[in-house]
């Protein structure tokens, strides 16, 4: 039972959004972020993302800074539907997460431990592509 709680609470925010700058950390399995009604956005580097691989879902955008981050971000956002950040380890996330939800009306979840967590967990990460945004695959 508790290991579906991450996943009902990701959901619970697509359903009932939050206000802005409502920072939310989970431990969600891979399965979980895959099937969860939110924007995955793998916020690592590009060379990161060929060196250990992607979710398949996962929109690839580099964290640099909040405004270039945000700028590219928009376009992708769908009303609603909030942003789940993963980075390596989770260090980055939680991080950018602190520096993004006041710009934003959604909610925002810190995808503790990052791809490192997951892999731990068994997952197999996929190549990432250029339709995710990879820029150097």
């Amino acid at each position: 039972m508790l290991k579906l709680l991450p996943a009902l609470a990701l959901m619970l925010l697509a359903i009932y959004p939050a206000a802005a700058q409502q920072i939310y950390t989970a431990q969600p399995s891979a399965q979980q972020l895959q099937d969860a009604p939110v924007l995955l956005v793998d916020i690592r580097q590009p060379h990161e993302w060929v060196e250990t691989g992607v979710l398949p879902n996962a929109l690839l955008l580099p964290f640099d800074d909040p405004d270039s981050f945000l700028h590219a971000l928009r376009p992708h956002l769908q009303p609603g539907q909030p942003v789940a950040l993963i980075c390596r380890t989770g260090n980055r996330t939680a991080r950018a997460a602190q520096l993004v939800a006041a710009d934003l009306s959604v909610p925002v979840v810190d995808v503790a431990g990052g791809m490192f967590r997951l892999m731990g967990a068994g997952y197999q990460p996929q190549t990432p592509t250029r339709a995710q945004g990879c820029t150097i695959c």
